[in-house]
């Protein structure tokens, strides 16, 4: 592995938490498909693990809760025909699906009064539109 995957500040993945499994993958590569277990699957046991903030496991529990399987998240990659390239992705795509998970939730959106100017050109154009086509309409012609 290429180092500790950052989630976000000095929160890593610890990869002590990590359960890997392989098995063969699908997809281009001829033979060696049939023959080598490239595909790589990563559990993180999310319910269970002591390395995220409390309030950042408990966000990520209620946002990824559809994903859970038994309380942990699984996360498979197959793209690349190596294992190791397998397994980089999959950490990656893990550690991303974390920080989306546990960001905190965005400011809420105040309502501001619409400015006067704004609704007065709306207002206008609309009028130009509809002069268009009370001139588009054939009253007399050719008739």
């Amino acid at each position: 592995m290429s180092g500790p995957y950052r989630i976000r500040g000095s929160v890593a993945l610890p990869e002590a938490e990590l359960l890997w499994r392989f098995s063969r993958s699908s997809g281009p590569g001829g033979q060696h498909v049939n023959t080598s277990d490239t595909q790589a699957e990563v559990r993180f046991d999310l319910a269970g693990t002591q390395s995220l903030p409390p309030v950042w496991k408990e966000r990520a529990l209620e946002r990824l809760a559809d994903r859970l399987v038994d309380g942990h998240v699984v996360v498979r990659a197959s793209e690349h025909r190596s294992q190791w390239r397998n397994r980089e992705t999959a950490a990656v795509r893990l550690a991303a699906l974390l920080a989306e998970a546990t960001a905190p939730p965005p400011a809420p959106r105040r309502k501001r009064k619409v400015p006067r100017g704004v609704n007065e050109r709306r207002l206008r154009e609309k009028k130009q539109r509809s002069d268009v086509k009370r001139g588009r309409r054939g009253r007399g012609w050719g008739q």
